[in-house]
């Protein structure tokens, strides 16, 4: 049932990502989003957890991402992680970052987790501007969720602070693409 509802929520985000889009065609190529650290699907090393213990002991670095093929008319990207299997099921927000401008393609490891000028900070489930690392109490494997929005937006239009539910608010008839990259972690 848990992997049922795992895959309907994906499929959901995918959904959203393309009623934001405002159903849009897509590229020949469509945009990608990929990390040297960690395959779709595959596990998340421990030094990307979060580092608050007894849970998190990780060095809370986020992972080194890259992306490709931005739909044409992207001005902006927005990032965002999400632990699926968070939040007794309802979902953890891990980062939300937006304001990306679109000549950046990527991020090396640890650019995330320390304020920057390449992206705006908004407010993860911690209250965080950064980059929160997966940080799940004892049990079974949760799935992170990173989700890269193209926008058509300013990247200095939005201000600072957004949750994950007021940014996809402000995207609403602004995305033109997005791409997922699904991660899993557990507690050792």
């Amino acid at each position: 049932m848990k992997a049922a509802m795992r895959t309907i929520f994906v499929a959901g985000a995918v959904v959203l990502a393309a009623g934001l889009a405002g159903g849009s065609a897509y590229a020949a190529d469509p945009l990608t989003l990929r990390s040297p650290a960690l395959d779709d699907g595959g596990t998340i090393a421990a030094k990307y957890s979060g580092n608050a213990p007894p849970n998190c002991t990780g060095e809370n670095l986020s992972p080194p991402l890259a992306w490709a093929n931005p739909p044409a008319g992207t001005r902006s990207f927005a990032l965002i992680l999400l632990d699926l299997d968070g939040g007794f099921g309802l979902g953890f927000v891990h980062m939300v970052t937006y304001g990306i401008p679109a000549e950046v393609n990527g991020f090396a490891e640890g650019d995330l987790s320390k304020p920057s000028p390449k992206f705006v900070g908004g407010k993860s489930g911690p209250g965080l501007p950064t980059y929160f690392g997966p940080c799940p109490g004892p049990g079974g494997w949760h799935h992170y969720v990173f989700s890269l929005i193209a926008t058509d937006l300013d990247p200095k239009v939005l201000p600072a602070g957004l949750t994950r539910d007021e940014l996809l608010s402000a995207l609403k008839g602004h995305a033109k693409g997005a791409a997922i990259l699904v991660g899993r972690f557990r507690h050792q």
